[in-house]
């Protein structure tokens, strides 16, 4: 039974060209209408799958905080109306630092948000402009000192490498004056070049200059020794928290949990089937209206592919998988359903087992991909 649900908003007032996420321009929208059709899909799903307990909530986007105050406002509200839960610990949403002013701040916490994600990618102004970003420096700054001031100050920031004409000087860079903004959490990803992107367009034209494999790998490198010094722990490939501020709702994710997914494009997984909606507006909206639900795409998965989720999933987590959690969720162990394939990356030094868990080695974080690959497919 889920004890998450995700929330997608997928109105973005301008395109980043790296985004592959389910999103719209803003102008022009019905947004007023989406947020109906949000309403009814949140109140049917619930009748259908009810839950117990709502431990975390996520609104992702597109563009959370491109909905005005008043949008904004009614949105949290009709969240709270239905997925209000009195053991929740987690209430997360997205938000650009150009769109995320002091009143939509303010609504955040009379809602309920106590964590703040904010995507700052980098802060060199010719880098933002090639991602295709619109804020500046001062708009990150001034979205911390702010969310801190009323008291959001479980906040995280969006870090990218790998980016086109990026040094790893550029990136220590960007490191220091996140650092300088003392916020607990950051997540730090490599530019993945995403079909019908503005940079896939270019790439494929030859004319995106990105970094070589090799100083790709530095920038991780770098990315790690830094994240270290500076007392955030990696807890997952591409996260790091000072200890307890770690993402619940993520970890929901990983831990392969169950969820709730909400809106345009999102993806659910309850009673041990996945779901897709629908991503088109006018294709989720009158999928609303006719049947009451938005899915395209269900799939009920077998305990082969819940065991295969379990383990690339997991995997992506340094503290790795507990194979006692394995037994009990699937009355067998991983070392007896993978055997092979353990010992495989085992002998190329990209796991490690510790008592009865298996993780990544540091080596093994570098090649995330192709141990998750050995996983797939295989039971």
């Amino acid at each position: 039974m889920p004890e998450s649900a995700y929330f997608h908003i997928p109105f973005c007032v301008n395109i980043c060209h790296y985004c592959d996420f389910n999103k719209v321009f803003l102008k022009g929208q019905p947004v007023n209408e989406y947020l109906d059709s949000m309403e009814k899909e949140m109140e049917n799903t619930l009748e259908l799958s009810p839950f117990s307990s709502m431990k975390t909530l996520f609104v992702g986007g597109g563009t959370p905080t491109a909905l005005n105050a008043e949008q904004f406002e009614r949105f949290l509200a009709m969240v709270n109306r239905h997925f209000s839960s009195p053991d929740r610990l987690e209430f997360t949403v997205e938000s650009n630092p150009e769109q995320t002013d002091l009143r939509k701040l303010e609504i955040m916490r009379d809602a309920g948000v106590n964590r703040l994600s904010i995507g700052v990618q980098a802060f060199q102004e010719k880098l933002l402009k090639e991602l295709g970003r619109t804020h500046n420096q001062q708009d990150v700054v001034r979205t911390v000192t702010d969310a801190k001031r009323l008291g959001l100050d479980n906040l995280s920031l969006d870090i990218m490498f790998s980016l086109p004409r990026q040094t790893v000087d550029m990136l220590k860079e960007t490191l220091d004056i996140a650092f300088s903004l003392d916020v607990p959490h950051f997540s730090a990803y490599s530019l993945q070049l995403e079909r019908k992107t503005v940079f896939y367009n270019r790439a494929v034209k030859g004319e995106l200059l990105l970094p070589e494999q090799e100083e790709e790998a530095r920038m991780y490198e770098v990315l790690m020794e830094e994240m270290d010094k500076h007392g955030y722990v990696q807890y997952e490939i591409s996260n790091f928290a000072k200890p307890g501020y770690e993402s619940m709702h993520n970890l929901q994710y990983w831990d392969n949990n169950e969820y709730y997914g909400i809106g345009a494009g999102a993806h659910s997984y309850v009673n041990g089937t996945r779901k897709a909606n629908a991503g088109p507006l006018k294709k989720y909206m009158s999928l609303i209206e006719e049947t009451g639900f938005p899915y395209i795409h269900e799939d009920v998965l077998s305990a082969s592919e819940k065991m295969e989720e379990e383990l690339f999933m997991g995997l992506r987590k340094m503290n790795g998988i507990s194979d006692q959690r394995f037994i009990k969720r699937y009355g067998r162990s991983m070392f007896d359903v993978f055997g092979s394939q353990i010992d495989k990356l085992l002998e190329r030094g990209l796991v490690k087992v510790s008592g009865d868990k298996l993780a990544l080695t540091r080596n093994g974080t570098f090649l995330g991909n192709e141990v998750f690959q050995e996983f797939i497919g295989v039971v």
